[in-house]
């Protein structure tokens, strides 16, 4: 059996640990094994013992194109060698941007830049609680819309805590997690007996238009329309979370995918190809009740809000998908991926099912496919993680951790899938094995 060396890691880690509470600046980052990465190039990430992976994790999911493009770097590099961040005014680089955006996304009449996805997110629902005059949110369990204590609960719930009153974390307001409300994926009447339950109190609904935080769940024909339908009836604004589909799935969002408008729009990640920016856009009559347009009076800041980095990174992304096949390409690879784990799964007769859109998919092992986050309690996790960690062994990186999708990108190769392919074909049959013998162990 090959085993991964991790000495050095290790060794940095432990390292880590005394200048950083639990040696990570992100807790998700903190799994098994601990590794140190060192090196990132196209499909690739190298640790510091040295191991290559093909790397399908992508950060969650901003390196459409691949980890240290030429194009993207050379145009930041460019960008930094006149200009950086002032202060004041506006940059040529940040209108240029906004242009796209708002050419691109079809909810987009204008666009405010930010740092992350969780300010992005901050800024949409306070804007939907200026416009509307009300306090409440709806969010669906499972969904990730960032940190802050808007949205920081129900994401990844323990099951018997499902649609109960489940904080992210301690130190909430007790105010902002009754603020917010939890409604179920997909399931259009649970949406509407909360609106009519609350009548008058719902500024807006917030939704990623396909829950990645939790892998892949697509939404059901007619979902996004129907809530977009509740909003329009009960007065609240719809907000697509958009920092993960956005670009990735689409150069106008999942939303142009699925023929939905929303309201207001958050994005991030992929619309800069791993460089730090996130937007919030939407229709100019809400947008220009942001301060930023005098007279506004919903605050809106941030110091490095348009820095030369992202903008120029994302100004360059966008480009690529605008002049090259990136869509076409990542789609294409995508398809194949989960047509022949498909296979590989019947040939082994391992139960699971493969779900995904585009470029991203994940392997639940469970008998049906999940159409929201209490569902996938069937999903087999042991193995699944078991299977993550076997993959890495091999040269796969995937995160080692329940419900997480994997992500292609432009630097991909055939190659690189048809490895990957065999690889998923070995690990399926290893495992195979040896849940056999330990099951038949523990019956003797």
């Amino acid at each position: 059996m090959i085993q991964l060396k991790t000495e050095a890691s290790q060794a940095l880690y432990e390292e880590a640990n005394l200048y950083t509470p639990g040696g990570v600046h992100t807790s998700i980052r903190n799994v098994e094994p601990h590794l140190v990465f060192t090196r990132a190039e196209g499909a690739y990430i190298y640790d510091a013992d040295g191991n290559k992976y093909i790397d399908y994790q992508a950060a969650f999911g901003p390196y459409i194109l691949g980890h240290n493009h030429p194009y993207v770097n050379g145009k930041v590099i460019e960008a930094l060698q006149r200009t950086d961040l002032f202060g004041n005014g506006t940059t040529d680089l940040e209108i240029e941007l906004a242009k796209k955006i708002c050419k691109h996304v079809p909810s987009a009449e204008q666009v405010l830049f930010c740092n992350s996805g969780s300010e992005a997110t901050y800024h949409a629902i306070r804007l939907a609680r200026a416009v509307t005059g009300r306090p409440k949110l709806i969010k669906f369990q499972g969904c990730y819309h960032g940190w802050h204590d808007y949205v920081a609960r129900n994401m990844l719930s323990a099951w018997d805590m499902v649609g109960k009153r489940d904080p992210g974390s301690a130190g909430m307001l007790e105010e902002a997690l009754d603020n917010t409300l939890i409604c179920t994926y997909n399931d259009l009447a649970d949406v509407e007996q909360t609106l009519q339950r609350e009548e008058g109190s719902v500024a807006a609904i917030i939704v990623e238009p396909i829950p990645h935080n939790i892998g892949c769940i697509l939404p059901r024909e007619g979902f996004l329309a129907g809530l977009k339908k509740l909003c329009e009836a009960h007065g609240a604004l719809l907000i697509f979370d958009e920092v993960i589909t956005g670009f990735r799935h689409d150069i106008g969002g999942f939303q142009k995918v699925a023929g939905v408008t929303p309201d207001l729009t958050t994005m991030g990640k992929a619309m800069a190809n791993g460089f730090p920016i996130a937007a919030v856009a939407g229709k100019r009559k809400y947008m220009e009740r942001f301060n930023t347009k005098p007279g506004g009076d919903v605050w809106f800041a941030g110091t490095y809000n348009g820095h030369a980095v992202g903008t120029a990174a994302a100004i360059a992304t966008i480009e690529l998908m605008e002049q090259e096949p990136v869509h076409e390409t990542i789609f294409r690879l995508g398809d194949h991926v989960r047509s022949e784990i498909r296979g590989i799964l019947d040939r082994l007769g391992i139960q699971g099912v493969v779900s995904g859109f585009g470029s991203v998919w994940t392997t639940y092992f469970m008998d049906f496919e999940p159409k929201h986050y209490a569902e996938l309690q069937h999903n087999d996790a042991e193995f699944y993680v078991a299977y993550r960690k076997k993959l890495m062994e091999k040269g796969i990186f995937k995160l080692p951790m329940n419900l997480k999708r994997n992500h292609i990108s432009y630097s991909h190769t055939q190659a690189d899938i048809d490895y990957t392919l065999e690889m998923i074909e070995t690990v399926l049959k290893e495992l195979k094995s040896s849940y056999k013998q330990g099951t038949e162990a523990g019956k003797a």
